[in-house]
């Protein structure tokens, strides 16, 4: 019972912080914005369009974002948790993010070479490709190393070759290719709107209903394999589940 008190009672206190962080990052910037001003804007009784404009089309937009990605990376690294059995796995580390930003950097270069500008959709795409790629990498690799911390290293080198190739594709790009793959690669959420809102929530909405969905497995599968096929989880199709969905939400 005070398990699940302290749960609740530290559930509550982050929504709380959340909630506080969010008008505070709305409040920052060049024009500050007073909690009374965000209120009357939220509620629609703001008189100054410029400062609606900033509110509804700028900040909160990026907050939006921010929110959103970083639940999902919260998640994906729980589920890389989970299938290494390491405290220490996650999409940085395992070159997972590594991966994705090196298909996104090409894609993106040969793209904007021909003029043609990527949308969410395309980066999304273009991320998971990158992401299972080097996903497989350390999949195969699995079957060599069968010790999960000769495996995460292996995942490290795995970053570094990604993030050494990024870095060549970056010195034969023209500037402004340069300055767009640095801000993306950056996690920068300038320019957001609300249509890469919906998409990155529409993207993660997806994935975490799945998680949910798989909770009981997960549970199971964290008490070990034996266990977890003594309760009817195939292991196979777990593990491969595992697998899709930080691929899924990759952080830049």
């Amino acid at each position: 019972m005070k398990t699940h008190m302290r749960a609740r009672l530290s559930f509550a206190l982050l929504v709380l912080l959340l909630a506080a962080f969010a008008v505070w990052n709305i409040g920052l910037g060049s024009v500050a914005v007073t909690a009374g001003e965000l209120l009357k804007v939220l509620t629609g009784r703001g008189e100054n369009p410029t400062m609606s404009r900033i509110i509804w089309d700028i900040r909160l937009p990026r907050m939006m974002a921010a929110a959103i990605l970083g639940g999902a990376l919260s998640v994906s690294g729980f589920l890389l948790q989970t299938f290494f059995a390491n405290p220490i796995a996650g999409p940085f580390v395992l070159g997972i993010s590594s991966g994705a930003k090196l298909v996104v950097s090409l894609v993106m270069v040969f793209l904007l070479g021909k003029g043609i500008v990527m949308g969410s959709g395309g980066m999304i795409l273009a991320a998971f490709a990158g992401s299972m790629i080097s996903m497989g990498f350390i999949l195969l690799i699995s079957h060599k190393v069968k010790m999960m911390s000769m495996l995460v290293i292996c995942g490290v080198m795995i970053g570094y070759i990604c993030s050494a190739v990024t870095d060549f594709v970056v010195t034969f790009a023209d500037d402004a290719d340069i300055v767009n793959l640095h801000n993306w690669s950056m996690g920068s959420f300038s320019g957001m709107s609300w249509d890469n809102v919906k998409m990155m929530a529409a993207v993660t909405a997806v994935c975490m209903l799945a998680v949910f969905l798989m909770s009981k497995p997960i549970g199971a599968y964290q008490l070990g394999e034996v266990y977890a096929q003594s309760m009817g989880v195939n292991i196979r199709r777990f593990r491969a589940a595992l697998i899709s969905g930080p691929a899924f939400c990759p952080p830049a």
